[in-house]
This record gives C-alpha cells, sequence and structure tokens, in this order.
C-alpha cells in the first residue's frame, strides 16, 4: 500500500517527506496534553484559593484526571490497534479540545471534575498511541532518536508551560488556562488526520470485559489511596476491590494471544525492569512538579516568578532528551538510566533541605533534576519499545504511557499525602527515594 496516500506505513517507517510533517502532527498532539498539565500546576494555588479549598483537595482536579488517564490508556492502546492508531489518536485529540473548552466555563468544582474525567478519556487515547505512532513514522535504527525529539517536544512544552500558565494568570481568571492549548490541538487534529501513519487495524475484536476490568481496578485502588488518609473506613474496601479487579484480570487474559493487558510484554524481562523503573521515575517527576509551586508559593514567590524558578527543569529535559536518545541507538546501556535515577534522587534530596527562598541552590536543583530526568527518559522508552514485536508496538505504547501515568498518579497521590503530613520537603524526600530505586531497577534489567 502507499502510505504517501494515507495507508499502511512503509514496514521499517513513512517516506522521508512525509516522515517529517507526521512527526509535526504527533508531536503537537502530544503537546496539548503536556501543555494542559503544566500550565494547570501553575494555576492549582489560585483555583484553591478562587474554590475555597485547601491545597489537598485542589490536587483532585489532577488526581481526578489521572486515575482515568491510568484507567483507560491500556483499553485505548489496544483500542488503537483493532480500530486503526490514527481513528482512535484523532478521536481523542478531538475529545481532549472539546473537554478543555467546557473546563474552562464550568459551573463548579464537581462540573470541573467531570470535565477533567472526560478530558482524561479523550487525553489516554492520545497519550497511548503517541510511542505507537512513533514507531510506525521512523525506521527502527532512528528510534532512539525519535523518541528523543519526542521527549525534547515534552520538555520544552513542559518548560513553557508554566510561563504560559503564568502569563495567562496575569491576564486573565485561572480557568483560562485550559483554553490557551485548543489551537494548537485543533491544528494539529486537521492536519493529523491526513498525515500520521494509518497503522492497523488488526483481525481481531475488542475485549470489552477486560476493558471494564482493567478500568475499574486502577481506578478504585487509586481512589482507595487517595482515601486511606482521610477515610480509612472507605479506602480499604477500595483498595480491596480494586485488587480483586486486577486480579479478575490477569486471570482473564492468561493464555490469551494477543491479552489487552500485555502480559505477552512484560514477560520479558527488560521490559519488565524498564516499566517498573518507570513507575518509580514519574513519580518522583510528579512530586517535584506539583509541589514545587506550593513550596515556592509558600515562600513568597509570585506566578510568574515561580515559572522561571522551575523552568531550568523542563528545558533540560527537551534540551538534552535528543541527545540521550542517540545516545540509546547507539550504546544501548542502561548506564544513562542508572545515572539519571541518581541525579534525579541528588536534586530531590536537594530540594528537601534547601531553603524555599534560595534561588540559587534551587535553580541548580531543578537544572540537576533536569539533566537526571533527560538522561533516564529517552533510553528507558527505547528499552520499552524496541523490546516489543512491531505489531505489538500500540500495546507497547499503552504499556509506557501507562507506566509514566501509574507514577504520576503515585506522585499527585504522595504529594496530598505529604501535605497533610508534613509538607512538601517530605514529598521531595519520598520521592528521592523512588529516584534510587529506579537506578536499581535500571541497573538490574541490564543491556535492553
Amino acid at each position: 500500500m502507499n502510505p504517501a496516500r494515507g495507508e499502511s506505513p512503509a514496514p521499517d517507517g513513512l517516506p522521508l517527506g512525509r516522515r517529517g510533517a507526521a512527526a509535526a502532527c504527533i508531536a503537537a498532539g502530544i503537546t496539548v496534553t503536556v501543555l494542559d498539565a503544566a500550565m494547570l500546576n501553575i494555576a492549582l494555588p489560585t483555583a484553591a484559593l478562587d474554590l475555597g479549598l485547601t491545597p489537598a483537595e485542589v490536587i483532585w482536579i489532577v488526581n481526578a484526571y489521572q486515575i482515568v488517564v491510568v484507567g483507560t490508556l491500556i483499553p485505548m492502546s489496544s483500542l488503537g490497534e483493532v480500530l486503526g492508531y490514527r481513528r482512535v489518536w484523532a478521536a481523542g485529540l478531538a475529545l481532549f479540545c472539546a473537554a478543555s473548552v467546557f473546563n474552562a466555563f464550568a459551573p463548579g468544582f464537581e462540573a470541573l471534575l467531570v470535565g477533567r474525567m472526560v478530558q482524561a478519556v479523550g487525553s489516554a487515547a492520545v497519550m497511548a498511541l503517541t510511542a505507537g505512532l512513533v514507531r510506525h513514522t521512523y525506521p527502527s535504527n532512528q528510534l532512539g532518536r525519535a523518541i528523543g525529539v519526542n521527549a525534547m517536544t515534552v520538555g520544552l512544552a513542559s518548560a513553557a508551560g508554566p510561563t504560559l500558565g503564568a502569563l495567562v494568570l496575569a491576564v486573565a481568571d485561572w480557568p483560562a488556562v485550559f483554553l490557551a492549548h485548543v489551537p494548537l490541538g485543533l491544528a494539529a487534529l486537521l492536519f493529523g488526520i491526513r498525515l500520521v501513519p494509518r497503522a492497523g487495524p488488526q483481525r481481531r475484536g475488542f475485549d470489552l470485559a477486560a476493558a471494564g476490568m482493567n478500568m475499574a481496578g486502577f481506578g478504585l485502588v487509586f481512589g482507595g489511596l487517595d482515601r486511606m488518609l482521610h477515610q480509612p473506613w472507605l479506602g480499604v474496601p477500595l483498595l480491596l476491590a480494586g485488587a480483586a479487579s486486577l486480579a479478575a484480570l490477569v486471570r482473564h487474559e492468561m493464555g490469551r494471544a494477543v491479552p489487552l493487558l500485555p502480559l505477552d510484554l512484560l514477560r520479558i524481562r527488560v521490559v519488565r525492569f524498564a516499566v517498573s523503573a518507570s513507575v518509580c521515575m514519574f513519580s518522583a517527576h510528579m512530586v517535584l512538579v506539583i509541589a514545587m509551586p506550593f513550596h515556592l508559593s509558600a515562600a513568597g514567590f509570585s506566578p510568574i516568578e515561580i515559572g522561571l524558578i522551575v523552568t531550568p527543569y523542563p528545558l533540560a529535559v527537551g534540551l538534552l532528551g535528543p541527545l540521550a536518545g542517540r545516545w540509546a541507538d547507539r550504546a544501548n546501556s542502561p548506564l544513562s538510566c542508572v545515572l539519571g535515577g541518581l541525579f534525579l534522587a541528588a536534586s530531590l534530596l536537594m530540594l528537601a533541605v534547601v531553603p524555599a527562598d534560595s534561588v540559587p541552590l534551587v535553580g541548580l536543583a531543578m537544572l540537576l533534576a533536569g539533566i537526571g530526568f533527560a538522561g533516564f527518559q529517552s533510553p528507558n522508552n527505547r528499552t520499552m519499545l524496541s523490546a516489543a514485536p512491531r505489531a505489538r508496538a500500540g500495546s507497547a505504547g499503552g504499556m509506557q504511557a501507562t507506566a509514566r501515568v501509574l507514577g504520576q498518579s503515585l506522585g499527585a497521590i504522595v504529594t496530598a499525602a505529604s501535605f497533610t503530613l508534613a509538607g512538601p520537603p517530605a514529598a521531595f524526600l519520598v520521592g528521592g527515594a523512588a529516584s534510587l530505586v529506579a537506578a536499581g531497577l535500571s541497573m538490574a534489567r541490564g543491556r535492553g
């Protein structure tokens, strides 16, 4: 089939001319989800004051979104393999943009939470299929480089997000942060419908029962974890119900040739270790990006000042991501991941003891954190994608995204618990411990 006409891509990527245009659409799609999170994190303290909520309560704007995303990522990746990557990606991006507009005009906190959950379904489709689309856009010998470029895009969007969020807050009320990224999302949708690779569909059905158990399992587990501190009588039953749902899902999927839950991929040793390390590192990442605005706000910094102080972190991730990806293509070594985990751990431990008003030291810690996370992310993601069969690229991408959002969800819950018990420095210590575990897992997995 001819890739230039929009059919299935060539066995090893798209032709060079179309490759760049498709990559730009894919990058723009993931960028809007990153901007949404980065801008919203800066707006959370303002939102808490406006809505009359505590920091632990307002974080549910993040938690509700993350819980739905983590429950729907794997089903969306499977749906992409069944219906076609491009079709599901485009539908998800359209839903994300529509829900963003709704959130900007939501009449209250409860309505906003509903809108965030709808937005999360669209975001899950985009995030779950981004890695698979990249795998089908670039040749195999450029996979690490492609992942690095994607990491650069995400990092630069993360760097721009706090500043853009602060600028929006300077001229408009905080709900306007939901509108700022919508034009880019619509542009990505308009061009991406024609340009991104149409990988799939595959000749198999979509397992609705497995999808339901997956969503219920992850949703109940994270809902239970969030309630454990304040309502243990509710948290424990939710955790038990979630664990039972996940156990039923594993039993349901055992022995299936192409399971919705990618147990076949988790049997690959390097994939299993890389997924576990990713969960730990993204937990630490989420602790950093959520706790820092509150930590700096309590020290008296304005939203614009906070945006500038935290910028070295995503900027370093963005600029160093492609270099780490090229290293992964050539060396195929876990060394970069190990060093990345150690650097991020050191920076978080530094933030736990350095006063928040020591701007040079805080900025240095943020820079070290960015170097560490950049050194980990691209090589680790390459390991997960390259070790999976090409036909399972959608599920591998969904698993990669699930590991990321699972870690982010855990990080958000840890941060909320730390705010209740001891404040941001305690969260930084927990994040540092998670980074050390990630470094150990990366060392244990060996070459991948």
